[in-house]
């Protein structure tokens, strides 16, 4: 018992422990190889299409948008109206030397849509130095004077006018008009009885009165009473009916709906009273039966010198 082995203490042997300290730290360091390989893909990729931008950018700056090769040098314009081409092109904002493919169209026609007298504009690029222009003109049928306020407080009268599809037209300075102008804007009817809110440039007075007024002037110039007569004013302040007054003094009512109809008969009644030597006082075509009339004798009358037919949208120049 005396050379007995004695049992070894198991702190001091020399046994196989798994070292998992030593992978864990080759698996950090493979994820941060991955994670480093990752971002620098990533980071090469990113500056390569950074740079090939950079460089499509600058042959594009040399070869289009900064080449003198593209420089506008004539600006076609061409209007169906009357404003003047040199104020169209001062709208416009442009000058020449500008390159034809670094303009903003867009913009130069939304600045030429910004006044109200310029129903629609197209612009097309003619190189290598033209610019062409053609522009489509509200055709003003009306006119009509609302209060509006003035910085200091006081309150002013401000004129506009409307086209045939009842759009607001800020009137051009008689100065700035061309000297080709046929007529002048004093000489349009006037349309009283709106309401000042509904009045706003370049937008469509909606309502019912308005666009019966407007229908009523349309319907007019198409009319047997055009040249025989002229309707100087039209009130639409009442909510059933139009109220016209002519430049010889007549009154005439109109309803909204059934013009044509209605200008058929003021044109039966007008010959009526030119057979028994009478002109129409007043005469209510909203009425359908026994339509109230007044009448004076034509001598009363005031004298007008006869109208010249308007010349109709459908007879102006196309563009």
């Amino acid at each position: 018992m005396w050379f007995r082995a004695k049992p070894k203490s198991r702190r001091l042997g020399r046994e196989h422990v798994l070292d998992v300290k030593l992978r864990s730290s080759h698996v950090r360091a493979a994820r941060t190889r991955i994670l480093s390989l990752t971002f620098g893909v990533i980071f090469a990729l990113a500056f390569g299409g950074y740079l090939l931008w950079r460089t499509g950018q600058w042959v594009l700056n040399q070869v289009i948008y900064e080449n003198k090769a593209f420089a506008l040098e004539e600006l076609d314009i061409q209007t169906d109206g009357e404003i003047p081409v040199e104020l169209l092109r001062r709208w416009s904002g442009l000058r020449t030397g500008q390159n034809l493919f670094a303009l903003d169209l867009a913009q130069v026609r939304r600045n030429l849509l910004l006044v109200s007298l310029i129903q629609s504009a197209s612009i097309e690029r003619v190189l290598p130095h033209s610019l062409r222009i053609r522009v489509l003109e509200r055709e003003p049928l009306a006119q009509l004077t609302v209060p509006r306020p003035r910085p200091d407080g006081r309150i002013e009268m401000a004129g506009f006018q409307l086209d045939a599809d009842g759009y607001v037209i800020a009137p051009v300075d008689v100065r700035l008009r061309s000297s080709s102008a046929t007529q002048s804007p004093e000489e349009l009817p006037v349309i009283v009885g709106i309401s000042p809110s509904e009045v706003q440039t370049s937008r469509r007075i909606e309502s019912p009165q308005t666009k019966a007024a407007v229908s009523l002037l349309v319907a007019f110039e198409h009319s047997p009473m055009e040249g025989l007569a002229e309707l100087r004013r039209i009130d639409v302040s009442s909510q059933e009916v139009l109220v016209a007054t002519t430049g010889q003094g007549s009154i005439i009512t109109f309803g909204f709906a059934d013009l044509d109809q209605q200008l058929r008969r003021w044109h039966e009644i007008f010959q009526m009273g030119q057979k028994i030597g009478r002109a129409v006082a007043s005469l209510d075509l909203a009425v359908t039966n026994n339509i109230p009339a007044s009448w004076l004798e034509a001598s009363a009358v005031p004298s007008s010198p006869p109208k010249l037919p308007k010349s109709l949208r459908s007879k102006r120049k196309h563009v």
